[in-house]
């Protein structure tokens, strides 16, 4: 694993997010904290923190697979609102489906306490060098 567990952008605190570690089948596992904050009217997960989880998962995972020098960033995000999610721990298990030199498709699901998936979701990812994302700009 690089970097991508141990430097915890802003975004990804938010949410809680912590590397797990990978399963028996290969799957990584990512555990976020929804907050009362991320409450919709309904008492339940707002669907835009769901998304932000998955999208967090899925790139997170990506830079695990990649050596140091290269990074990810997300060209789209297919996501599924399942169940409704409520506050607690919700944690994603996440694999690749796809690798090119270019471009990752990973999928990921979000599941609750009770074991139920509450979303989930595949990311097409394009594939850089990283100090060709990371250049301030001008």
């Amino acid at each position: 694993m690089n970097d991508a567990a141990a430097n915890l952008p802003p975004g990804a605190e938010l949410l809680g997010r912590e590397w797990l570690g990978l399963d028996e089948g290969g799957r990584a596992l990512i555990r976020f904290q929804a907050q009362p904050a991320f409450t919709n009217r309904h008492g339940t997960i707002q669907g835009g923190f769901l998304a932000a989880m998955l999208d967090s998962a899925t790139g997170m995972y990506a830079l695990a697979a990649l050596s140091p020098d290269l990074t990810v960033v997300t060209k789209s995000l297919n996501t599924r609102f399942l169940k409704p999610a409520t506050v607690g721990p919700i944690t994603a298990q996440v694999r690749v489906i796809e690798r090119t030199e270019r471009d990752m498709i990973v999928q990921a699901e979000l599941i609750d306490t009770e074991g139920r998936i509450v979303a989930d979701a595949t990311a097409r990812l394009r594939i850089l060098a990283r100090d060709r994302v990371m250049q301030p700009r001008r």
